[in-house]
């Protein structure tokens, strides 16, 4: 039979807002689903692990970013059972630290700030021969512990001294902290101090019916109220901001009485950590309706016409407005970039708005043709022109091209002997196949692109003049990633569907640390290289979101340890060497940046860049 205390769980469970009755005693007789899910008092949290303590030897992994504050009331003086002995650590500051538990025998490894609250905090570093990185983001407000490429990540709202511990002998993961650690006495204090953790797993539940409410959610001002009010107290209020167990929250209190007697509170309470994710994307929507409002305001004419070339960075929106020009005329137009920042999407583009659309888009990869066959690709053959000829000829790809547009990606690698004819073709805007006596005529719109500079290139004469003032009518610089990086977001959200799709796994997302590796990264193979990085990520990721240690990259942070060891990385030794070779000839001709750019070989256009990345600084004595 079921009472009716039965019939009540069974409704409160099916509420959205977490639902607690205490009696006038404080016990606690109702503790409804949701309740439990805000408060961590049922749980799912990683793959688990049994319950314990924390035994002498144990490694200990801790990152507390307000020392004395939701840790269980952490002093600098407990940190002694990890070995740290330091005065100049004092409540407030934000701490880091590995060691191990009640063991003088292994000098510990820990950092710390005072009262520190922008950007982060990290540490990268060994422990016994095992890779630990340990972030305190503050601005994101996440704590990351990493043990050898294993993430234990939560989220704070204002304060939370996160712990991980390792057993000393296997080196596996024994305990790591996770939301509702109040509830069930699992605090940095607590365990320093000899408590026993509960063991993890799949929908683990606290027994919290009978329990005194103090007991649970400890003594805290509202928890106070809570039970003031069940004793008596004539107190009441609706969607107060209250912070519970470090979990902000609206709550609505409210005293029940019987036939004229008190008999209890209730507490009902919403989780603003939830509703600020309903907010966020709320706003997120509005701000979309906004932009799309702004651009109807301003005409159709002004709608974005390149929706396939991701970014709305300072440097891809200028980018986008030289297109808009390029697409209208019909001037051959120079691509500049690093390898993988786009070329080819970017010709396709200027095609796709052009009054020629509809035409032929033929794209031609001239460092992949051999230069036996340059000429027999671009313009074609008559039959019988030369062994091995078809039977019956060939069409080249200008003639293909004949009223679109013909993209001549990497023109650079173009040999010289060919130059002279594509030269010609550009100017007459007619050719020979070759064996044939017939001039054919082509009304062929051209883009190049090339990662060289092309004036470097011309001083040392692998590339005709003449042909790169033809192709040099509308040059357009494209950004390398590193130069562009607010557009990652945005380029991975647009990417990793498509990613998905081709591998032919579901949809995965990405994590927000996984995201700030991103953003971390100098990209030196640009966009391309990002989506190669994506699709590994992808097939790495077993499950529905990719973390930090899914992206196969080399950070900063790497790189400098590599520089400490005596090795530095090939493209850095290039870099250091070439400004310094810069700043050598400007002291040895005295600024005087015509004779600079004479004695080093190098072209105008590539000197003031270089100038520029470098952020060397020249009088103006010099021409």
């Amino acid at each position: 039979m079921f009472t009716d205390k039965d019939y009540i769980v069974q409704f409160t469970d099916m509420m959205s807002e977490g639902f607690i009755f205490i009696d006038d005693d404080g016990k606690i007789q109702i503790y409804n689903k949701k309740a439990k899910e805000v408060f961590g008092v049922t749980y799912s949290q990683g793959k688990g692990h049994e319950s314990g303590k924390i035994l002498r030897g144990d490694i200990v992994i801790i990152a507390d970013n307000n020392l004395g504050r939701d840790d269980g009331g952490l002093r600098p003086k407990d940190l002694e059972v990890l070995g740290i002995r330091d005065e100049n650590i004092d409540i407030g500051d934000s701490v880091i630290a590995i060691g191990l538990f009640k063991d003088e025998g292994t000098l510990p490894i820990y950092k710390y700030i005072k009262n520190y609250n922008k950007g982060f905090m990290d540490l990268h570093t060994k422990f016994l021969d095992m890779d630990i990185e340990v972030k305190i983001d503050f601005i994101d407000k996440t704590i990351n512990i990493s043990v050898e490429n294993e993430e234990f990540e939560t989220e704070y709202i204002n304060a939370l001294g996160h712990i991980v511990v390792l057993d000393g002998n296997s080196r596996k993961v024994k305990f790591y902290q996770a939301k509702g650690y109040t509830i069930r006495k699992e605090s940095i204090f607590d365990l320093f101090t000899g408590n026993e953790y509960m063991a993890k797993g799949v929908d683990i539940e606290v027994d919290v019916i009978g329990k005194d409410i103090f007991e649970v959610h400890g003594y805290v001002p509202a928890i106070e109220e809570f039970y003031k009010t069940a004793k008596g107290k004539d107190m009441s209020f609706i969607d107060k901001f209250i912070e519970i167990n470090g979990r902000p929250t609206l709550c609505s209190l409210q005293p029940v009485d019987k036939n004229g007697n008190r008999v209890g509170a209730l507490l009902k309470v919403k989780d603003i950590s939830e509703l600020k994710v309903l907010i966020e994307e709320r706003n997120e929507a509005l701000l979309k309706l906004e932009e799309i409002e702004k651009k109807l305001n301003l005409g159709e004419g002004d709608i974005d016409s390149f929706p396939r070339i991701i970014g709305e960075s300072d440097e891809i929106k200028e980018v986008k407005g030289l297109l808009k020009k390029a697409a209208k005329s019909n001037s051959t137009v120079l691509l500049l970039g690093e390898s993988g920042t786009g070329k080819g999407l970017i010709a396709k583009e200027i095609h796709r708005e052009s009054k020629d659309k509809d035409m032929p888009f033929i794209h031609v990869n001239c460092g992949s043709i051999p230069e036996s066959l340059m000429e027999s690709e671009l313009f074609g053959y008559e039959t019988g022109a030369f062994t091995g000829a078809r039977s019956k000829g060939k069409m080249g790809f200008f003639e293909m091209a004949n009223g679109g547009t013909m993209f001549l990606d990497e023109i650079s690698e173009i040999p010289l002997s060919m130059q002279v004819k594509l030269l010609q073709v550009l100017q007459s805007k007619s050719f020979f196949k070759i064996g044939g006596e017939e001039e054919i005529n082509v009304e062929v719109r051209i883009i190049a692109a090339t990662n060289r500079n092309l004036e470097e290139e011309v001083s040392k004469g692998r590339f005709r003049e003449d042909l790169f003032y033809r192709i040099n009518v509308f040059p357009i610089w494209l950004p390398p990633l590193r130069k562009r990086k607010q557009d990652i977001h945005g380029l991975v959200y647009s990417k990793l569907p498509e990613i998905c799709k081709i591998c032919g796994c579901e949809e995965k997302h990405i994590s927000g640390e996984a995201l700030r590796k991103l953003r971390e990264y100098d990209w030196p193979g640009n966009i391309r290289e990002l989506e190669n990085i994506l699709e590994r990520a992808v097939i790495l990721c077993e499950g529905n979101t990719i973390l930090s240690k899914h992206l196969k990259i080399e950070t900063g942070d790497e790189s400098k340890e590599k520089d400490v060891e005596g090795v530095k990385p090939l493209k850095k030794v290039v870099v250091d060497a070439e400004k310094k070779a810069i700043i050598e000839a400007l002291k040895v001709y005295d600024g005087d940046k015509r004779k600079v750019m004479k004695g080093l070989e190098i072209g105008k256009t590539s000197f003031y860049d270089k100038l520029k990345k470098y952020e060397i600084g020249v009088r103006e004595n010099g021409n």
